[in-house]
């Protein structure tokens, strides 16, 4: 589900105590950092404690492993970290493999989670995947709990939310969340299975979590199919790569004003033979088409580019990529060299900069990932 709220809290019993009460009041899943050391300031497991009306006392098996890290070390014990081997009854342990300061796990009688964890990033990140992670994966399997990520691209992710309208984004079950990737928009879809539904009963739609995703999704797919690209967390080069490796096809790109973004955004891909970056300075003699319009001399440009990176690198594909800025925006030229032809687009990014060379990179990919996926259709790959 959507994370429903971040709080940075202070050192201060009766805060943090709130916080933790209120949060349990709203969330299924509470999670916190930090407050898990042995000094008096730390207050976390205090907080908690109180909150769900149990007293922490030391836990034996957790001292005898505190304990021994000192030993092994032919160091004596500091008595105040006693206070990192405190449980509750509700708690279980969460190992730290990188620390002194063990986690927290809390089932709550009505189902609600609470989970403690170091704040200092190397413990609580290895804890987090290796610990928690996990037991959220069974947990929510246990539930009923499934969720779907759509990939989307060529929108922004205000007009998404404005497509999609407010009657769905409010939904609880299923849920509809949006989220600004840096390579994407990608809508994710989530519910939670409902009671089966006795015999005989009138039966209005489906009551299984994938059921209920799926009707969401023909919503969601009705007003944005055009511009999904892929499902989950398929990357760029996944997806342009399956393609390629469908086709049996290799690929080179030749970009230019643009820093290396493309070839960034496609690194990893294994039918990636040549990339190469220029700069509008360093562009081949003779592209610039003299005599043409500043846009006949760009399509000029950009489909020889494409023509002359695939010859060179002896590729099927040449990909290729021209930016540069148009006042506060960034005009881009793309041309796809293919065995049937070239195909050209020219674009007017939103923003310049760094922002405007990324999307440039974007469009790119969209694009080559579009006509490769039209070959498979049967059509023309344009």
């Amino acid at each position: 589900m959507a994370i429903a709220r971040i709080e940075v809290l202070p050192d201060r019993l009766r805060v943090v105590a709130g916080a933790f009460r209120a949060a349990l009041r709203r969330a299924d899943l509470v999670v916190s950092t930090g407050g898990l050391g042995p000094t008096p300031d730390d207050l976390t497991r205090e907080a908690i404690a109180a909150v769900v009306g149990e007293t922490p006392v030391v836990d034996p098996d957790l001292e005898a492993w505190l304990r021994q890290l000192w030993s092994r070390r032919d160091l004596p014990f500091p008595e105040i970290n006693r206070k990192q081997a405190w449980l509750i009854p509700s708690a279980t342990p969460l190992p730290n493999p990188n620390g002194t300061a063990p986690g927290w796990w809390i089932d709550r009688p009505d189902g609600r989670l609470a989970v403690l964890l170091p704040g200092p990033p190397r413990e609580m990140r290895s804890m987090w995947a290796e610990q928690v992670l996990p037991r959220l994966r069974v947990h929510a399997l246990g539930r009923g709990l499934l969720s779907r990520t759509l990939r989307l691209t060529g929108i922004g992710e205000s007009l998404v939310a404005d497509v999609l309208g407010e009657e769905l984004l409010r939904r609880t079950n299923p849920e509809v969340t949006t989220y600004a990737r840096a390579d994407a928009v990608d809508v994710r879809i989530s519910a939670v299975g409902r009671a089966p539904i006795a015999p005989g009963a009138p039966q209005a739609g489906g009551h299984t979590a994938e059921d209920l995703i799926n009707e969401t999704e023909a919503l969601v797919l009705a007003r944005l199919g055009a511009h999904v690209w892929a499902r989950g967390n398929t990357t760029w080069s996944e997806a342009i790569g399956t393609e390629l490796d469908r086709l049996g096809w290799s690929l080179a790109i030749r970009e230019t004003g643009t820093d290396g973004a493309l070839g960034s955004l496609l690194s990893g891909l294994p039918q990636l033979r040549r990339a190469e970056s220029l700069s509008d300075a360093a562009r081949p003699a003779g592209l610039g088409a003299k005599g043409r319009t500043r846009e006949a001399a760009a399509d000029f440009a950009v489909e020889t580019e494409a023509r002359t990176i695939a010859a060179l690198s002896g590729t099927d594909v040449g990909l290729a990529l021209g930016a540069h800025p148009r006042g506060d925006d960034t005009a881009i030229e793309i041309g796809v060299a293919l065995p049937s032809g070239v195909q050209r687009e020219r674009h007017l990014g939103f923003l310049g900069g760094v922002q405007g060379r990324s999307r440039a990179a974007l469009l790119a990919s969209a694009s080559l990932l579009r006509r490769l996926r039209a070959i498979e259709r049967g059509g023309p790959a344009g």
